[in-house]
């Protein structure tokens, strides 16, 4: 899997994950339980990982809509 973006803002990635769904790209949300236990002060960021196959659709996905400035290199 491919770290495609990695935030603690809890609307990005919410905004991240609807547009991998509307373009049918499967994708993960790690470090979800992780957020919880830390009480979800929002210390901890969660990965959006994707498939590596999709790595190139899914980063132009998120280009498209103007978040690129918060892809992972």
């Amino acid at each position: 899997m491919y770290e495609l973006l990695r935030t603690n803002d809890p609307v990005l990635l919410s905004f991240a994950e609807a547009l991998m769904k509307e373009a049918d790209i499967g994708y993960f949300i790690a470090d979800t339980n992780m957020s919880i236990i830390e009480g979800s002060l929002g210390i901890l960021p969660r990965r959006l990982m994707v498939e590596k196959s999709e790595k190139e659709r899914a980063r132009q996905c998120l280009i498209d809509a103007g978040i690129e400035t918060e892809l992972r290199q």
